[in-house]
């Protein structure tokens, strides 16, 4: 399993909404970075993420699941974009702030701090277990 973050405005789209979509989830989509893009399509059923909230709050809120690889992205016509399927599998305790996680050994190096506006990122077994810690969920 692997593990990764996912950004979003929670103006636009907040951990509130994915949770109301329950255990059918919601395409991420919209996503137009390769990188990111990237990120994605090595994600397989079952991989974990972060709920990051970006602008307003700056801190990670939940966890989701991967519930539907990588496919075509419905908010495009272009062929070269897709994007996979979450659901929201737990609130955490305590959000998580950016910085808390750049303030914690052992975070340094994430994604998150080095290219903050990489809107899916991978994240490593280490980080996940420190931020599960850090926000009163068990990894």
């Amino acid at each position: 399993m692997k593990f990764w973050l996912f950004k979003s405005e929670p103006d636009t789209w907040g951990w509130h909404d994915q949770l109301a979509k329950g255990d059918l989830g919601e395409e991420w989509g919209g996503v137009r970075n390769y990188q990111a893009r990237n990120n994605m399509r090595a994600m397989q059923l079952g991989d974990l993420g972060f709920f990051y909230h970006s602008n307003i709050g700056k801190e990670i809120v939940g966890i989701v699941e991967v519930c539907q690889t990588s496919a075509s992205d419905s908010t495009s016509e272009d062929p070269r974009w897709d994007c996979v399927h979450i659901r929201a599998v737990r609130t955490l305790a305590k959000p998580v702030t950016m910085a808390q996680c750049k303030a914690t050994v052992g975070l340094q190096d994430m994604v998150l701090l080095k290219n903050s506006r990489l809107s899916v990122q991978p994240v490593t077994p280490e980080e996940w277990r420190i931020i599960c810690a850090m926000g009163g969920t068990a990894p």
